[in-house]
């Protein structure tokens, strides 16, 4: 007993476990106790329990375990936490207690199974129990079964799933052990009870014996339903129900509907085992399908026959088998073996059931044609394949076809698809049988029942009744206005015998005789049919709620999409007519009308019809008139009085007033009698000839009015309209037209053929009379408003002009809807109908117009040569087969859906190996979606499926092609059919992250607007659930988006019933995921009303088909796409309004809209500041994560809530995306109203903007990005500062964004990286944009370190932190990096920094490896060679633009982009970088105007929005320089949403040109340059051509460079076609560089290369040698000058140096060449004075000292010639006149002053000049030959001489430099210039004594008259004063007199103190107020008096002009300050010094 005592102190659960029996039977006991004790099933106490209950039940005394078992069962009943025991438990009873000897042990086992049950755990019992039908003890065995049995018995096949049951059912009927059999055969008995025939099929396998004795055991069954008897925890209302039946006394009639519900309609079709066949076809079936003997194709379908008896066929591609089989059917010459291959067809469609319903279409019009076969064996087996293959689709899929039968001539064929239709119907429902289905049917079934054979008559009454009885009468009567009574009250009559049998529809109606299939089938086909009917039966109960919406809602879905049941109408078309009886009439002869017009008209009155006397015809007419009035409509013999009205003279009648009566008449009597075609067609000419009257024109449009409402408009105006363009008459033309535009509009638009008009359209748009045109445009604007979008299409080839023209028409349509119809049929039959009718009709009036658009059939241009060369081993030729079936689409623009053999072949070019083939298959199939229109239905699951399957590719474009094509199919479709079945689950099943991710994100994208889904939907849950728990986490996060949306459609109860499979970890996560969705749940989008008709959005920008009654998908994904804001677009109106909040109800938002009316952010004083120190002070979180969690988000909206409207914050912090882009619209709309506001909470702001960078919906983050660009160009205006802690908590989330995929997002990210520059410094930019760069996502680095390149080059080394060492250290690493686009990145941006630091970057990067060493220095080597082409960034991946609305478009307007030579996509990329960073500026410069930017960026994202006006630059008048010049600010405006399209399209046309221009074609380049001269010549368009400067110019040399390398070369080549290339090419440029905003754009790259070109041309011998050669040479004269006038003139002086160096190196150069380069040099030292204030001198003195570093003056000094020296020292003399001592503080950017003597030579010429002047600087003085001081040190007169000597030597100034040195020898005549002449040409030294000698002739001759010639030109070029040598040398002499230049330098000192020149900052580019206010060099005019009273002047005008200039200049310039303060006096000093000049002169 001590034993005893040791172990009864322990607790319970230590006893259970104890080894001694007695202390766990013990322990068993008091478990047993205390689990009945527990009152609290959520106690902890349970918890200790969780894992012993396996022990209890397993324990192995006998004794115990029985204890045991009774505590298991206790704790199973109470604990909350048992469920969690179920396996372990279950599986402990089945294979530890089952086998026990003892009945109780087994009880208790059952019994905790059935317990485990009841806690909402079958399904894990049920496999246990299925587990232990494995196990080797046959007790085992029995006892499961029986568990089984009895589990079924209690609980119902609603909670014990059978289908896994019977699958094991007939391996138990065969086992030894005659228990198991007797047991299993209870167990068959219990199911048939409660499934009955259901069970047949899986078990006719069995043992006949056994069969035979379970039929008697099934036939004792009583017939009563069985009922559910013990329930479920959650059942417990059904339980309490049961009871009370059960002791009101049993079984009573009450229970007979629980009854019915408790049972579920079991079809034995999911009961059983699907078999794969395909791969048991006989291996040569394929061949001996098609061999010649009957005999051997027989046997093939034999063995065909025998696979598909099999009742359940395992999915798979039976494309090739079907197709054998319909060949059979259709060509097969051997009746035997039509009827055999329909058996198999109709064994496929009923074992793949809905899986077959891709192949219908394919197979019921053969089927239907064959039913020409007369014998009845055939006829049956064509009747039972036919109706098997109904029940795998729907009758909407199937009606194009059936309709297309039913104008069979054949009556056998017709009688049978009447039948065949009448068999279908019987399965329809009136939700699916919906009045626009039902239209076609009837109106081809009224035909029939007028037909002549009786059998075809009576079979289309027998549908017309079955109609009726399905749809009922109310749907049906409108159809069957027009039947007589007797043939109504015999379709009444056939509809009465129509039985429509509730639970299965096969043998009701008399044709189902033919059902009588093989014996083994029967229950199949029944249970087909079944299954058929249980689900229209729940698809009916669960959509009473949506089918009236389908009625009502009717009308508003137009323009979206098409009637309820889009398809078939193409079908319709010529049905129309149905609606109305068509009058008629024969043809009379002459004698018969008037013998018929005697009779009712005065006699007098047909004497006088063709009197002579005009009087006496007008009588005539209007008793003629008076007679019709009052004849009565039955008597009135129509054709009769319009031939009368049609007798001599007719219509030929000279008298208007005659006339109009006529006309009157024929109105007449079209409105009054039964007026035939005959009629008309006799009156239609003579009407046409007078339409363009002036007086008869309008009664003639009336008579053409009332013709059509007795004809129909689209018979009489396709009449008028061939009529009017028969004739040539244009008045008559344009008036037919604008009859016809008004008939639309009052007729409706229904019935017209489209197609017909166009051409007569196209005819009228290309007449030469501008009337003509005009009307046919305003024509097609109101077919636009009908017909939408694809009407474009038709004319997308016309001019570009005329095309505008048309788009502007449509735009005026835009967002109007089409005027309901005024006259005609539709008016008159709405008029009858109820309500519900008037929606359809009206719906029907342009019902999917795109299906009135005649669709070419291109099945017969789908050859098997064709499908073959598509399927062919060689890639190339299966591209080539591709193109072609591209072209064939392109071609027929609309198709049929019957593509024939196609399907198959794109199908499997879909899984090409080749990626590039996948894509053009992929753009094939959207254009093909767009050519076939809503039709594309029938191929969603042959085609569309296999699309979806690429999402899954691993390439990145592969996928967004994926995702475009099928966005393009589902525009078309509706989402129905791709959700209905198992394909998109199957999908979602395989394992592939990026497909899965991609799929999930569209469903995301989609479920949201569907207002119903197929029930198929719920297939895809448990794969959503798997995605929920995936690896990857962007396909978790994807799946977590779309669980709301599942959600939505397929409420929480069934989306948490189906956890139920899960493992009980999975289980919980899910469910809290689940709850999670439940609280973002979106409602269902609402049903768009009744009474906004068709008010809803524009004209049917797509008539999208909506699919089967009840779905309505608004807004095509574009637009989904697209910001919510954009009004009324297309349909979202209602889908925005739908998702409006998880379940707020809608009375709300009239509340909402009140509070709406004051600021959205409110400015709260020091509000900003306390949160900075909040934060400082940690006293809130600090804004830092990788991923936002809660406590940021709802520390940020705490914040917020005192500084944002209340209703802003809650759209900004909604669960749904859709409230995100709300509030971004109004952020959007109130930024520029609020900007203090904005400001004050702009680090909230910024904060939010974080948090939707980590959103997954595209449309917030484009939005999101939108507003932010906004957000920093106002903040710029505001001239704003970012502070420390704004841009720490927002730069580094912005940077992730700039390594998103897409390239939008990435150019979008770069644009604000830009803009952010502006208003925080870069240096600090660098060191975030130097964190990205570390990122993981290799994009991510990429564009971090190109964004680094771009910094440098704008802001040069200094904005390298922390210093420029470390910086470039940093970068280097990445030239190792293992993605080639981050290598090239790499690479790029430090050349960018080699290209303007030089060799000192190989020091600053220090030590690299050698393969990166060798990957640099072989860029930079490659940069050298092409300027700054190394800055291309090498892989330019095209945007790919989302479809905009047009989808067309995007396929006929296939970017010409993407034909750019690679060489131009890099040179593209170039001059992208180089023109942003031209815009980037120094930090400090905020206030360059805006004209002088080129943000690229900016400006693709420009939607054409900003108009900079720019003051033009070019006047000559003078006076306009009087007013201050003030530029206007840009005004920047919000970029429109879809800036996108527009701009793409412009930049890419330009793109396109422009590679164009480069062409090896001389013709293809002529034709390219007159493009964009003719752009460069419009002033308006000419800014188009900005961002695209250095790309052109590039194009451009290339081309000189191949003429003068090829063509010039080529014998055989017209010399005088490259003298037309050449004066093209010159002429293109003179204007580019006439216009100076663009020429400015010029890098200085491209200049160089460019200046190479057009020097090397100039020096070419062979142009000189042609005809016009010289005539070519003057012209590049005159472009040199234009380029170095106009050009940027920092770019320019820097590329001639770099060009001087390169070709003094180059040995090959030619000393000519040297020579040009350095005239160029000294024009551009002229120019300098005054364009010294716009360059950029740090960059020249660079560009100087690497001159000097590669030439030292000794090595200069060895030159042939002195001239480059003579150059080098005279512009380094000329910088230092004109910049003085400050000239070295322009040195910034050499690293080492040493490497050159740059600085040495400067500090000389300074020292001179200082010595010299005794004044700091003196810019303007030095110049003037007259002005130069006795005493000048002899290096001064060198330096004046050489200048001289300068202008000679140039072709322009030759004889002002002859001037200039003739007045310099006059004056020191002991000069000597012999120096100068000794080194030049002895032509050149005559040349210039001989000018010397003349000069002196003139002066003498004509006394002291100024001979300068450089004043009128320069003035022309430059509205800036002229340079003062030129005025002054000529002033100089004119009135004899010489004053000391002593004299004039204090009052030069007061001068440029008044100018402030003294103080002037140096800055990149001037404004344009600072170049017209800058003369930088006071001119002095040649009197003492004429100074004074100058200076007077000046001290007047200063004081008149001072605050207006100062004011101008402060706005629009960074550092000029004070310069223009006296600025127009100087002008208007200039102005009169110039009029004494010319008065001078004269």
């Amino acid at each position: 007993m001590g034993d005893d005592s040791e172990w009864s102190k322990l607790p319970i659960d230590q006893k259970c476990e104890h080894k001694l029996w007695k202390a766990r039977l013990n322990g068993y006991e008091e478990a047993l106790k205390l689990f009945e004790k527990i009152d609290d099933e959520k106690s902890p106490e349970w918890s200790k329990y969780l894992g012993l209950i396996k022990k209890f039940v397993t324990d192995s005394n006998a004794v115990a375990q029985l204890k045991g078992l009774e505590a298991a069962l206790a704790y199973v009943e109470n604990a909350h936490v048992a469920g969690k025991t179920t396996g372990e438990v279950v599986s402990g009873v089945v294979n530890k207690v089952f086998n026990q000897p003892k009945a109780k042990a087994k009880e208790l086992g059952i019994d905790i199974c059935f317990m485990f049950i009841e806690i909402e755990k079958a399904e894990i019992v049920q496999e246990e129990l299925l587990k232990g039908l494995d196990n080797k003890n046959p007790k085992i065995i029995v006892a499961c079964i029986e568990t089984l049995r009895k589990a079924l018995s209690e609980f119902g096949s609603k909670i014990i799933s059978l289908k896994p049951i019977i699958k094991v059912l007939p391996k138990l009927f065969e086992s030894r052990e005659k228990a198991v059999r007797d047991e299993a055969k209870l167990l068959a008995v219990e199911i048939y009870r409660w499934i009955r025939d259901a069970l047949r099929p899986p078990l006719q396998n069995i043992n006949s014996l056994q069969l035979k004795e379970l039929e008697e055991e099934w036939v004792k069954l009583p017939s009563s339903a069985p009922k559910q008897s013990r329930f479920l925890r959650s059942q417990q209302e059904m339980k309490a129900k049961f009871e009370q039946q059960q002791a009101a006394g049993g079984d009573a009639d009450g229970g007979g509907d629980d009854g019915d519900e408790a049972v579920p309609q079991v079809d034995a079709y999911e009961l059983l085992e699907a078999v794969e066949i395909l791969s048991k076809l006989p291996k040569d079936f394929y061949d001996k399908i098609e061999a010649k003997k009957w005999q051997e194709r027989k046997e093939a379908l034999e063995a065909v026959e025998v696979l598909v008896k099999n009742p359940k066929l395992e999915a798979g591609d039976y494309a090739d088998l079907v197709k054998a089989l319909k060949k059979v059917v259709g060509k097969d010459t051997n009746v035997m073996l039509v009827a055999l291959a329909a058996k198999c067809l109709a064994g496929l469609a009923a074992g793949l059931r809905k899986k077959f319903g891709q192949y219908a279409g394919h197979v019921v019009p053969t089927i239907l044609e064959k039913f020409k076969e007369k014998k009845p064996q055939v006829v049956q087996a064509l009747q039972e394949a036919i109706d098997a293959v109904f029940l795998t689709t729907t009758l909407q899929n199937l009606s194009e076809d059936i309709l297309a039968v039913m104008d069979n001539k054949n009556p056998t064929i017709k009688q049978q698809t009447s039948l065949f239709i009448a068999r279908s119907f019987r399965h329809c429902t009136p939700s699916t049988l919906s009045k626009a289905l039902l239209k076609p049917f009837c109106a081809a079934l009224l035909k029939h029942i007028n037909d002549s054979a009786p059998e075809v008559r009576d079979a289309a009454f027998e549908a017309l009744g079955t109609a009726l009885k399905v749809a009922g009468e109310k749907a049906v009567n409108p159809f069957l206005t027009d039947v007589d009574k007797l043939k109504l009250d015999r379709i009444k009559e056939c509809a009465e015998k129509i039985e429509l049998a509730g639970g299965t529809r096969g043998g009701a109606g008399a044709d189902r005789k033919e059902n009588k299939p093989v014996a083994g089938k029967a229950p199949v086909l029944s249970g087909a049919a079944g299954d058929k009917d249980t689900k229209e039966n729940a698809a009916k109960s669960g959509s009473m709620k949506k089918a009236p919406a389908a009625k009502t809602g009717g009308p508003s879905k137009k323009g979206k999409q098409s009637a309820a049941g889009g398809a078939g109408t193409a079908g319709t078309k010529g049905k129309k007519g149905a609606d109305l009886k068509e009058i008629f009439e024969p043809e009379l002869s002459i004698e018969m009308c008037e013998e018929k017009a005697s009779a009712v008209l005065p006699a007098a009155c047909l004497q006088q019809l063709d009197s002579g006397n005009w009087k006496e015809r007008l009588a005539c007419m209007e008793e003629f008139q008076k007679a019709v009035e009052l004849m009565d409509k039955t008597e009135m013999p129509c054709q009769a009085l319009v031939r009368m009205l049609a007798k001599k003279p007719g219509w030929k009648e000279t008298n208007f007033q005659v006339m109009q009566i006529k006309l009157r008449i024929v109105a007449l009597v079209a409105q009054k009698g039964t007026f035939s075609k005959t009629s008309a067609l006799i009156v239609l000419d003579g009407l046409v000839d007078k339409i363009g009257d002036v007086k008869c024109g309008n009664n003639a449009k009336e008579a053409l009015t009332a013709i059509a409402e007795a004809c129909q408009l689209p018979w009489t105006a396709e009449q008028v309209m061939s009529l009017a363009f028969s004739q040539k008459n244009p008045k008559n033309q344009s008036e037919t037209l604008n009859w016809l535009s008004n008939a639309i509009r009052e007729f409706g638009f229904a019935g017209l053929n489209v197609k017909a008009f166009i051409s007569n359209v196209k005819t009228a748009l290309a007449a030469t009379n501008p009337a003509v045109r005009t009307s046919a445009i305003t024509l097609l604007g109101v077919m636009y408003l009908y017909v939408g979008g694809p009407l474009r299409m038709f004319f997308e080839d016309e001019k570009p002009a005329l095309l505008s023209q048309i788009d502007a028409e449509f735009e005026k349509m835009q967002g109007q809807t089409p005027p309901a119809p005024t006259r005609g049929s539709s008016r008159n039959t709405v008029g009858s109908g109820d309500d519900g009718e008037e929606g359809e009709e009206l719906e029907d009036a342009g019902n999917d117009v795109v299906d009135l658009l005649p669709r070419t059939d291109i099945s017969d241009k789908i050859t098997s040569e064709l499908v073959s060369k598509i399927g062919d081993k060689n890639w190339k030729i299966r591209k080539e087969g591709l193109d072609e079936v591209a072209s064939i689409i392109n071609e027929a623009k609309f198709i049929q859906p019957n593509i024939g053999e196609l399907t198959s072949a794109l199908k499997n070019r879909l899984n090409d190996s080749n990626k590039i083939l996948v894509l053009q298959t992929l753009t094939i199939l959207q254009q093909l979606a767009t050519a076939m229109g809503p039709n594309i239905k029938q191929h969603v699951k042959n085609l569309g499926i296999p699309i979806i399957t690429i999402l899954g590719d691993s390439k990145n474009n592969v996928r967004a092609a994926s995702l475009a094509t099928v966005n393009a199919w589902t525009e078309q479709t509706g989402m129905k059919e791709w959700l209905e079945g198992e394909d998109l689950s199957e999908e979602l099943k395989k394992e592939n992250p990026f497909l899965r991710q991609e799929l999930l994100g569209w469903l995301a994208d989609k479920l949201p607007t569907l207002r119903s889904v197929p029930s198929d939907l719920i297939l895809c849950v448990p794969h959503l659930y798997c995605c929920l728990e995936d690896r990857n986490g962007d396909v978790r996060k994807k799946a977590q988006d779309a669980l709301p949306f599942f959600m939505m459609h397929l409420g929480f109860e069934k989306m948490a019933k189906s956890t139920g499979k899960l493992k009980p970890s999975s289980k919980d996560q899910v469910l809290v995921m689940l709850e999670k969705a439940k609280a973002n749940m979106p409602a269902k989008p609402v049903p768009p009303n009744k009474t906004s008709s068709r008010g809803i959005g524009s004209a049917p920008a797509k008539s999208q088909a909506a699919s089967g009654s009840s779905e309505d998908f608004s807004s095509s994904t574009a637009e989904t796409k697209q910001d919510a804001k954009k009004p009324k677009a297309g349909g979202s109106a209602p889908k925005t309004k739908g998702i409006q909040g998880k379940k707020v109800p809608s009375k709300s938002n009239l509340k909402e809209d009140d509070d709406r009316s004051g600021p959205v952010f409110i400015f709260v004083p020091n509000g900003k500041e306390q949160r900075m120190k909040d934060e400082k002070g940690l006293k809130v979180l600090k804004w830092n994560f990788t991923t936002p969690r809660d406590e940021y988000i709802e520390q940020l909206k705490t914040q917020m809530s005192s500084c944002v409207a209340k209703w802003l914050q809650d759209e900004m912090f909604h669960a749904d995306f859709q409230h995100h882009n709300k509030a971004l619209s109004v952020m959007v709309e109130h930024l520029e109203s609020e900007k203090e506001g904005v400001v004050s909470c702009l680090d909230l702001i910024l904060k939010w903007l974080t948090l939707r960078f980590f959103d997954t919906n595209t449309s917030v983050l484009m939005k999101t990005l939108e507003y932010l660009k906004l957000l920093f160009t106002m903040l710029n205006q505001e001239e704003y500062h970012l502070t420390e802690n704004e841009a720490t908590s927002f730069i580094p989330y912005l940077i992730l964004k700039v390594g998103e995929p897409k390239d939008v997002v990435r150019r979008d990210v770069r644009t604000i990286l830009n803009r952010m520059c502006l208003v925080y410094p870069a240096s600090k930019m660098f060191t975030f944009i130097m964190e990205g760069t570390k990122s993981k996502n290799s994009k991510q680095r990429t564009e971090c370190l190109e964004e680094l390149g771009c910094l440098v080059e704008s802001y040069g080394m200094n904005v390298c932190q922390p210093t420029p060492g470390k910086a470039l250290k940093e970068i280097a690493v990445h030239i190792g990096d293992r993605d080639n686009t981050v290598r090239n990145a790499a690479l790029n941006t430090i050349v960018t920094v080699y290209n303007v630091h030089g060799d000192q970057v190989f020091k600053l990067i220090g030590n690299l490896s050698e393969k990166d060493m060798s990957m640099l220095e072989e860029r930079i080597k490659r940069s050298a060679k092409r300027p700054n082409a190394a800055l291309a960034r090498q892989v330019e991946e095209k945007p790919q633009r989302i479809q905009s609305a047009n989808a067309n478009a995007n396929i006929l307007r296939k970017g010409p982009a993407e034909d750019m030579s690679s060489k131009l996509k890099i040179m593209y990329r170039t001059y992208r970088i180089q023109a942003r960073n031209m815009s980037a500026h120094s930090e400090t410069s905020h206030a360059v105007p805006r004209e002088f930017q080129l943000d690229l960026d900016e400006i693709e994202n420009d939607n054409g929005t900003m108009r900079c006006e720019m003051p033009a630059l070019v006047q000559h008048k003078l006076d306009d320089i009087f007013e201050p010049v003030l530029i206007p600010e840009p005004k920047i405006r919000a970029v429109s949403p879809h800036f996108d399209d527009m701009h793409s399209n412009t930049a890419s046309t330009i793109n396109f040109v422009i590679s164009q221009v480069a062409s090896g074609d001389i013709n293809t380049s002529i034709q390219a340059l007159a493009q964009i001269d003719e752009v460069l010549r419009q002033e308006d368009k000419a800014e188009a051509m900005s961002g695209h400067i250095d790309q052109f110019l590039i194009a451009t040399f290339m081309q000189l460079r191949l003429i003068y390398n090829t063509h010039m070369a080529d014998e055989k080549l017209d010399k005088d076609e490259i003298v037309k290339l050449y004066s093209c090419i010159i002429g293109n440029m003179i204007s580019l560089f006439q216009i100076e905003c663009l020429a400015r754009e010029a890098s200085a790259g491209v200049l160089k290369d460019l200046m190479h070109g057009l020097i090397t041309l100039m020096l070419d011998s062979r142009v000189e040698d042609l005809e016009e050669g010289q005539q070519v040479i003057r012209s590049v004269n005159l472009l040199v000058v234009k380029v170095l006038e106009k050009s940027d003139q920092t770019n320019i002086l820097s590329a001639l140096l770099v060009l001087l160096q390169d070709s003094l190196l180059a040995t090959a150069s030619s000393p000519k060449f040297s020579e040009l380069v350095m005239k160029c040099l000294w024009r551009m030292v002229r120019l300098l004075p005054e364009t010294i204030n716009t360059i950029n001198l740090d960059r020249i003195m660079l560009d100087i000292h690497i001159f000097m570093k590669v030439f030292p003056k000794e090595k200069l000094k060895q030159c042939k010639s002195e001239f480059p020296i003579r150059t080098l020292k005279t512009l380094i003399h000329t910088l230092c006149k004109l910049k003085g001592p400050k000239i070295l503080d322009h040195l910034t950017m050499i690293d080492n002053k040493n490497e050159s003597e740059l600085e040495a030579h400067l500090c000389r010429v300074m020292k001179h000049s200082l010595d010299q002047t005794g004044s700091k600087t003196d810019k303007g003085t030095e110049k003037g030959a007259s002005r130069i001081d006795e005493k000048s040190p002899k290096a001064k007169v060198n330096d004046i001489l050489a200048e001289i000597f300068k202008k000679i030597g140039s072709k322009e100034n030759t004889k002002e430099g002859l001037a200039e040195l003739y007045e310099y020898k006059k004056k020191y005549s002991d000069a000597d210039i012999e120096p100068f002449l000794k080194n030049s040409s002895q032509f050149f030294q005559n040349y210039v004594e001989r000018g010397l000698r003349l000069i002196e002739m003139e002066r003498e001759g004509k006394g002291r008259i100024p001979s300068s010639t450089g004043v009128s030109p320069q003035m022309e070029v430059s509205c800036v004063p002229t340079s003062t040598n030129t005025v002054s040398s000529s002033i100089g002499n004119s009135n004899g007199e010489e004053v000391g230049p002593s004299v004039y330098l204090e009052r030069l000192k007061i001068l440029r103190q008044r100018c402030g020149l003294d103080n002037a900052k140096q800055e990149d580019r001037a404004p344009l107020t600072s170049q017209l206010s800058k003369p930088s060099h006071p001119t002095v005019a040649s009197s003492t008096d004429m100074l004074h009273s100058k200076l007077s002047q000046l001290r007047e005008s200063r004081e008149q002009y001072q605050h207006m200039d100062l004011d101008s200049n402060q706005t629009h310039s960074s550092g000029i300050g004070t310069t223009s303060s006296s600025a127009a006096s100087n002008i208007d000093d200039l102005k009169k010094r110039l009029e004494r000049i010319k008065s001078n002169r004269k």
